[in-house]
């Protein structure tokens, strides 16, 4: 079987030339993305918009260079992301085109048009069957990236408190998921509700198809029925007070195999290319309000038609690279009693299990571990 190629270039470029974004732009022609039918086509470009503090994130000349290529070729691109699954300022539609904007992210900038993938509250979603899912039979995926013809991602490679690393698979199926998709991927539980933040309203009772949610008259306030609770977080959407909240319960490996499953409902069935840049490597997610130094130097641009191998030719050019002393990884390595476990983002943070997310996307046919790195200078 042949090997999955992953095109790679690294940021230096010449005075006078292009620049990084006329660079980006050629690393996805050589990569091969003008094969795919865009004329005419809605094409979703798929990226993180960076919680509000946050200063790590892609910029937004990055997504203007891929959205003005997607022109170039036909297509009519809009930058899409879901909302949240926790308070912050992404966790509904207004708050996350607000920090969108904020964070540099306009029509004007980035020459295309934004919209939510799921919506106002997160709730409009699609129920995607997942092809040889063994943990996810249905994926609820915003519906905006769904009802896209092409599908393309951008993804920030860094690390990540949770799953060792934030890559290109956590983007699509993180990413993608809608409120609802996102509880099933972080949590197998069911909701609790903080009274003092309730206002008894009643919007999450009317999300419930199952009796899980009962409303004391008396104190004005609505409480789990756990017995009829399914655990399905459509309340979660619902509420806009912060008042309900699932725990992150799901094991690392379970949570990372679900993100894996979630990545291939997004894209099996229509045609889909890749893009991650190995810069600014922060130790913890853009989901963040504040970002620590980056743990790695920057690295560089890769771009594939397989996430998977996509994912696994940025980790090990991470493994190949010296770690920043001045950050939590060389913090830890100087700690008395550092045992170091091999693994750059294993060293930074040791109850992650990464290869369990790539692992389990070769094993349901989402792409490939194997992979010939190309390098375009």
């Amino acid at each position: 079987m042949e090997k999955s190629k992953v095109f790679f270039t690294d940021f230096r470029v010449a005075v006078g030339s292009s620049g990084l974004t006329g660079k980006l732009k050629k690393l996805m022609k050589e990569a091969g993305v003008g094969q795919i039918d865009m004329d005419g086509k809605f094409v979703a470009i798929k990226m993180h918009f960076g919680e509000l503090g946050n200063l790590s994130f892609l910029r937004p000349n990055y997504a203007r260079a891929v959205a003005d290529l997607v022109k170039e070729l036909g297509g009519q691109p809009f930058l899409t992301d879901c909302n949240t699954m926790y308070p912050g300022s992404r966790k509904n539609a207004l708050e996350h085109l607000e920090c969108a904007w904020e964070n540099g992210f306009t029509p004007l900038t980035v020459g295309c048009p934004i919209l939510i993938g799921d919506g106002l509250k997160g709730t409009d979603d699609v129920a995607v069957p997942v092809s040889g899912g063994e943990y996810i039979k249905e994926a609820y995926i915003g519906r905006a990236i769904m009802d896209a013809d092409v599908f393309i991602s951008l993804t920030h490679f860094k690390g990540h408190e949770m799953t060792g690393f934030g890559g290109t698979l956590k983007n699509i199926g993180m990413g993608c998921g809608s409120r609802a998709g996102k509880k099933a991927q972080h949590s197998s539980g069911k909701p609790t509700i903080s009274a003092p933040l309730c206002r008894g309203c009643r919007r999450c009772q009317r999300e419930c198809a199952n009796g899980g949610l009962e409303f004391d008259a008396a104190e004005k306030k609505m409480h789990v029925n756990a017995d009829n609770c399914v655990g399905c977080g459509r309340c979660l959407g619902a509420c806009n007070f912060d008042a309900i909240h699932f725990k992150n319960n799901n094991a690392p490996a379970d949570l990372n195999r679900r993100m894996a499953e979630y990545a291939k409902a997004v894209v099996d069935g229509r045609p889909n290319f890749h893009v991650s840049l190995i810069v600014d490597v922060s130790p913890n997610c853009d989901c963040h309000s504040e970002n620590d130094a980056p743990i790695l130097p920057n690295l560089g641009m890769l771009a594939s038609f397989d996430p998977v191998a996509l994912d696994q030719a940025c980790a090990d050019l991470c493994q190949k690279a010296e770690p920043f002393p001045n950050s939590q990884l060389g913090d830890n390595i100087r700690r008395k009693g550092f045992v170091d476990l091999g693994d750059h983002f294993k060293n930074c943070k040791p109850d992650v299990d990464w290869k369990s997310c790539l692992e389990h996307g070769e094993k349901i046919g989402l792409g490939s571990r194997d992979y010939e790195l190309v390098v375009m200078k």
